[in-house]
């Protein structure tokens, strides 16, 4: 088997934990009345995920994200985010939304009863490890192994039963921001780990942008108007992939480049669904968050952005260039603490960001208004909103 397929399973095996998306006490972010957006709905895998896996259900090696030191940096404990910290989606709600507080995991008993209580409709249904290859394909090529049986367009369901349970109106879905986070690192990694290369990528990669597609569909037929859909990091220069890879198999970043590729021609096939869908749908508005380039251009200089570390995890086992052992990983009896300064790390677990990584992030999405890390800029999504069009 290709060590390089497994890879690229990073996304996949992380994310995987067990306690409500709630704000450590006393560090609740601030609320604004005059936010644009009141509402955001939440899809994806781990990178968006703040609580709808356990770690007690979580994939070989990655069982462990209800343990110290996950959550450390900024909620001072676990909370069921593979980081030390805050993700992506965390910044949207807290700092360019300003939102009265965190997205709630929607399979969290605590976080529903919450949420039904208030004023907010805002939940997150991203889950770890999800596909956007339904699961039963998987299954049905003996591709299937422990890990999440749950698609994007389960996360769908699950969106059409809070509308049902909260009776909320078409005319309210067009209200909210939808978040859909990265989709897709999954799908080449079960195939690709499971069939040793006997699927090729291509199929993959034309199934999984189907799927993301018909999904897009799903929402807006459902009266989205506002949707922001994130792209695949640099997956071969996550630590998992740089240790497990070939040392042949690099790029000119000092990547995996076999991975890298695959991130690269998925990203491009998403954006040209993404150009239909607006040709189709010219009354919505459709952004493209480039997470392949804001990671680039940390990889590029990482010094330029406050990091030291662009490849060795933080957390994790083994020392050396990427401090990572795939039995020994973070949160696990053999690694219980993490690095000193995180925030001087790209890389966390070794298959997820930092706290540090994801602000880093955030900001060139939702500050950033050139349009080269989201198109069309933040800005502009948020006037289209403000004037209702």
């Amino acid at each position: 088997m290709d060590v390089s397929a497994t890879l690229l399973l990073l996304p996949a095996l992380l994310a995987l934990f067990s306690v409500s998306a709630d704000v450590a006490a006393g560090q609740s972010p601030p609320s604004s009345p005059a936010a644009s957006f009141r509402t955001v709905y939440a899809f994806g895998d781990s990178f968006t995920d703040t609580g709808n896996t356990h770690s007690t259900t979580g994939p070989f090696s990655f069982g462990y994200v209800s343990h110290p030191p996950y959550g450390t940096t900024f909620f001072h404990r676990p909370t069921n985010r593979y980081s030390d910290g805050r993700l992506v989606v965390d910044f949207l709600a807290a700092d360019a939304l300003r939102l009265a507080s965190f997205l709630p995991p929607y399979l969290s008993s605590s976080s529903a009863a919450a949420n039904a209580s208030s004023n907010s409709n805002s939940v997150n249904f991203a889950v770890a490890g999800a596909t956007a290859i339904e699961h039963e394909w998987f299954v049905k090529n003996n591709l299937s192994f422990d890990v999440t049986p749950h698609s994007i367009m389960t996360e769908l369901g699950w969106f059409d039963a809070h509308l049902k349970a909260r009776r909320i109106a078409q005319k309210d879905v067009g209200e909210a921001l939808f978040w859909v986070g990265e989709i897709g690192a999954n799908d080449y990694a079960y195939s690709l780990i499971m069939a040793a290369d006997a699927i090729p990528r291509k199929v993959i990669r034309t199934m999984a942008i189907d799927r993301v597609t018909t999904f897009l569909e799903g929402l807006l037929k459902r009266g989205a108007k506002y949707i922001a859909v994130q792209g695949l990091p640099l997956t071969g220069c996550l630590t998992m992939a740089m240790a497990l890879a070939r040392p042949d198999d690099r790029d000119d970043l000092g990547c995996v480049a076999s991975v890298n590729s695959v991130s690269l021609a998925h990203n491009r096939l998403l954006q040209a669904s993404l150009r239909r869908l607006r040709r189709q749908h010219p009354g919505a508005v459709i952004a493209f968050a480039d997470y392949h380039a804001a990671h680039l251009a940390v990889v590029k200089s990482p010094a330029t952005y406050g990091f030291a570390e662009r490849f060795k995890a933080c957390c994790g086992a083994g020392g050396g260039d990427y401090n990572f052992k795939i039995l020994s990983t973070c949160g696990s009896p053999e690694v219980s603490n993490a690095c000193g300064q995180p925030a001087r790390y790209v890389n966390w677990d070794g298959v997820h960001m930092t706290e540090a990584m994801y602000k880093v992030v955030a900001g060139m999405f939702f500050q950033d208004g050139s349009g080269k890390y989201f198109r069309p800029a933040f800005s502009s999504l948020l006037a289209r909103k403000a004037h209702g069009n």
